[in-house]
């Protein structure tokens, strides 16, 4: 399910009601908590969280003159999503949130080559989210990004 969105705000007003109030405390939790530097913005489709090309003009390889992507917050068909890159591109960044996961929720991890799927929306791990966004600085991610696509 694509929600059809220029704005952020447009996007959230799209969101299916059962699921904006999930939608809007993840989005809150990610304000709160990713470091300063990163802003949100419409990104593919999706809530993004990104390195400004102000920050880093380079941007992303695939699409030079679009900022650096860092996390997507998506309401998918059945689903929210949780697409932060840097769990993949950091081996021990991954091996804590998986192994964090199952003491922060009761269900299995559903994650896949680009992604958390939270599919039982009221047991979302909010917390350990929160602490996810905090591995990266702007500077470590830009660093990791730069390591990884060499």
């Amino acid at each position: 399910m694509k929600i059809k969105a220029n704005t952020v705000e447009e996007y959230l007003k799209n969101i299916p009601e059962d699921r904006k109030p999930y939608i809007n405390k993840l989005r809150k939790i990610i304000l709160d908590t990713i470091p300063k530097g990163f802003e949100e913005c419409l990104n593919y489709g999706m809530l993004g969280y990104v390195v400004p090309l102000k920050t880093y003009p380079k941007g992303y390889h695939c699409t030079p003159n679009t900022p650096l992507p860092f996390v997507n917050l998506a309401s998918q068909k059945n689903f929210i999503a949780l697409y932060h890159i840097g769990i993949y591109a950091n081996p021990k960044i991954y091996n804590w949130f998986v192994s964090e996961y199952p003491k922060h929720c009761k269900y299995k991890l559903d994650m896949g080559k680009s992604g958390v799927r939270l599919k039982k929306m009221e047991d979302i791990p909010f917390d350990l989210i929160a602490q996810l966004m905090q591995k990266y600085t702007v500077k470590e991610w830009i660093s990791q990004y730069e390591a990884t696509i060499k």
